[in-house]
């Protein structure tokens, strides 16, 4: 009995058969599984972890908006404004930087919302509010109230009209182009010491907070630059063309960002004028099939 080997099942050419699987002797489980739930436990750590880099930019812009009601409440009404624009080219630095790294996730997608609410819905309605829209009364705060709601509109619509409308145009004046119009007024009105008391001053505010806010929820489609892919060639005029942009905004940065921005608020009314005219459909509108 001592020379005794266990037979191994064998085939129809005489080898023995493989094992059905080898024990590992640390865990006292099969190796296959082992391996198996290794897998799945890294699997399951990459799905709840989240991407640094781009969501590092959302939570600067966050720390922006964040920064401008502060300073907002602290009658440092030019900074503030400032740090909204600072929130703006981070708010657009984000989200190519995760298509570029392929690091896109719906963690990150929520996360810019909720910024995108504090930066550009928050902090320019009580910036502007604070400024001059409480000499108005309870006229001043339904404005602010106005503008915020109508960011909050606009980003929820916007989360869900993803992969619907035509990517090449937004549907309604996006919530940072509308921030911009409220902090460039009020970085243009302090640089340039325009006195808060001045009886035509809150109303003008008034109407652009108003307008604003409307706008935001608007059908009007604004292009919305996605198109562009800086990894492409480009004409030397395109270069010379952006050197002339930032020639001028340096030249006086108030004044230019702000009719910048002026101009692209309108532009989307005028485009959807034009559209009308010619007798073709709104592109930033979803067919009633596709809602």
């Amino acid at each position: 009995m001592a020379g005794f080997k266990s037979r191994r099942p064998r085939n129809s050419a005489g080898s023995p058969l493989p094992r059905p699987f080898r024990r590992n002797k640390a865990v006292q489980e099969p190796v296959g599984l082992a391996a198996t739930r290794r897998a799945a436990r890294q699997q399951f750590l990459r799905k709840r972890g989240i991407y640094l880099l781009p969501n590092a930019f959302t939570t600067a812009a966050l720390f922006c908006g964040f920064f401008a009601v502060v300073q907002a409440m602290n009658v440092r009404f030019e900074v503030a404004a400032i740090a909204i624009f600072v929130a703006m080219v981070l708010d657009g630095m984000d989200g190519r930087v995760a298509r570029m790294t392929h690091s896109q996730s719906a963690f990150g997608e929520q996360f810019d919302s909720l910024s995108d609410m504090v930066s550009f819905g928050v902090a320019p309605a009580l910036v502007m509010y604070e400024w001059v829209l409480k000499d108005l009364g309870r006229w001043g705060w339904l404005a602010a109230f106005v503008y915020c709601s109508g960011a909050a509109l606009r980003l929820a619509r916007f989360n869900t009209n993803i992969g619907v409308v035509d990517k090449r145009y937004f549907q309604g004046l996006p919530s940072p182009a509308a921030a911009a119009l409220i902090a460039g007024f009020v970085w243009l009105a302090t640089d340039n010491r325009v006195p808060v008391k001045l009886s035509w001053l809150p109303w003008v505010a008034f109407v652009l907070t108003i307008y604003a806010g409307v706008t935001m929820v608007s059908n009007a489609p604004f292009y919305s630059g996605k198109a562009l892919d800086v990894r492409h060639r480009v004409p030397f005029a395109a270069i010379l063309l952006v050197v002339m942009a930032f020639v001028l905004v340096s030249s006086d940065p108030p004044l230019m960002l702000f009719g910048l921005f002026v101009l692209y608020g309108l532009s989307g009314y005028v485009f959807w004028a034009y559209q009308a005219m010619r007798g073709r459909n709104n592109p930033a509108r979803s067919s009633p099939r596709e809602r």
